[in-house]
């Protein structure tokens, strides 16, 4: 217990010193702006009367409520098979999370189903966690896809318990296109600006981590997919009128990821009316508002480029796959679910559930050689797949932990580690460190580097046979 971790720190994937960094860009959904529970409850219902309204799904899947503790993000979704499953960093499912509608599918007939637990590559979802080009997983990244998530298998759970006859990827299309048109219809964004205190966070930290930034010297911009009325609103309320003042460029409705790939697409000034304007843009001007471009033009009229600046996005793929792997901008990921996660490793009962269950993998590992033990390596592994359900549990009761499987880090924070050189809970912890903090990866021990826990914690009595050793208990 004397080593708790600290909910409001920043870990690090990759060696960086923010001494190097001149210029902070934001995305502005779950990065500058957190919003309340409700606003998920609105996606659904919203979506769920699109289904019913325009797509003439049944009205009785309106008994269906969202329930905001069914999913978590980074799950995978069969489209054909219509499961929705937990897949870990080397593409397996990790059983007793794959779930038909609302009910889990015993692991045996998921073994069956795909030969294995084992999703072969051709499977698995497009760099952008989309279903497409003959994938059949599709991975949600998303925060706003948790509705999503909800929907699908609530809409599943309701054909399946009457007996309906339907085919899995229509189901799947209808939702996917219901969930888009709140967005793309501005349901969501007229309800959130009629009632802003409802949907909106309010947090003046962030206020204070841009005047933070602003006071160092440090340039800052604001890429986001969201229209420029909706963005105003939401930036008076949580930072102030004079939010403009603190932005070197804010461009809207970028269209991310297409912002950072297609070089066509030129700006448009949007004026204070939210006009675009004809104008041809020859310079990004501060205090301005922008819509859409494209990165590379973004580069010319700028000059932004490389190490020098830090990006921040809560979408692993959309806001920061591509700046890292090809324009090699530094890239921070926002994970609002890290600060609960860590609170609930920082409880006594976790930690002793954890201790124990690695005592009890330390035993097996030791234990397995010995022919006679047989019988109590069969309690062990009885036991031990139960302490395995009991820490899923302490996180999600249908998927666990965002960032774990049983064992393995989960496809998720693969990603993660893969494109965000820092991840934090929220900008708010960046109050903790000065402008000129190094953030170092902690060297985690390579399998072959190190003897194992078991040699450490117990000072040798538990001890893994050698070759030699094992040849003279055979």
């Amino acid at each position: 217990m004397s080593n708790l971790l600290n909910p409001d720190a920043i870990f690090s994937n990759n060696e960086m010193s923010l001494s190097d960094i001149e210029i902070y860009g934001f995305d502005y959904d779950y990065t500058l702006v957190f919003y309340s529970k409700h606003l998920h409850t609105l996606i659904y219902n919203a979506a769920r009367d699109l289904l019913i309204n325009e797509h003439r799904y049944p009205a009785e899947i309106r008994k269906y409520d969202y329930d905001p503790n069914f999913a978590i993000r980074g799950l995978h979704y069969d489209v054909h098979r219509a499961l929705l499953m937990k897949i870990d960093a080397f593409h397996y499912i990790q059983l007793g999370t794959v779930y038909r509608g609302l009910s889990v599918v015993p692991d045996e007939e998921v073994i069956a189903m795909y030969d294995g637990s084992h999703v072969p590559l051709e499977q698995m979802s497009d760099f952008y966690g989309k279903s497409s080009h003959g994938h059949t997983m599709k991975q949600f990244m998303d925060i706003f896809s948790l509705p999503e998530m909800t929907l699908l298998s609530c809409v599943n759970e309701y054909f399946l318990k009457n007996n309906i006859d339907y085919e899995p990827v229509h189901l799947y299309k209808d939702v996917k296109d219901s969930i888009r048109d709140v967005h793309i219809k501005g349901i969501m964004y007229r309800a959130i600006e009629a009632d802003i205190e409802k949907y909106i966070c309010y947090a003046e930290q962030t206020r204070a981590v841009l005047a933070k930034l602003a006071d160092h010297g440090k340039k800052m911009f604001l890429i986001t997919n969201s229209p420029s009325s909706f963005v105003e609103k939401g930036m008076k309320f949580i930072v102030g009128k004079d939010w403009r003042d603190l932005f070197d460029v804010v461009i809207v409705q970028a269209d991310k990821p297409s912002f950072f790939n297609d070089k066509r697409r030129p700006f448009r000034k949007v004026n204070e009316k939210g006009v675009l304007l004809w104008d041809k843009i020859h310079k990004l001007q501060k205090g301005q508002i922008y819509k859409q471009g494209n990165l590379y033009e973004f580069l010319k009229l700028t000059g932004w480029r490389g190490s020098k600046v830090l990006y921040f996005g809560d979408h692993i793929y959309s806001d920061l796959a591509d700046l890292t792997l090809k324009h090699g901008w530094r890239t921070g990921a926002i994970i609002p679910e890290l600060r609960s996660e860590i609170k609930i490793m920082n409880t006594e009962q976790y930690i002793q559930t954890m201790t124990w269950l690695q005592t009890l993998t330390g035993l097996l590992e030791h234990m397995q050689v010995y022919p006679d033990s047989q019988m109590i390596l069969d309690e062990w592994k009885k036991e031990r797949k139960e302490m395995r359900e009991m820490t899923r549990n302490f996180f999600n009761s249908q998927f666990g932990s965002l960032f774990r499987t049983d064992q393995n880090p989960t496809y998720f924070l693969r990603r993660l580690s893969r494109f965000a050189d820092i991840y934090m809970a929220s900008l708010s912890c960046l109050l903790n460190y000065d402008p000129y903090y190094t953030f170092y990866p902690r060297r985690t021990p390579l399998q072959h580097e190190l003897p194992t826990w078991s040699d450490q914690l117990c000072t040798g009595t538990f001890r893994i046979p050698f070759l030699q050793e094992m040849a003279q208990v055979k």
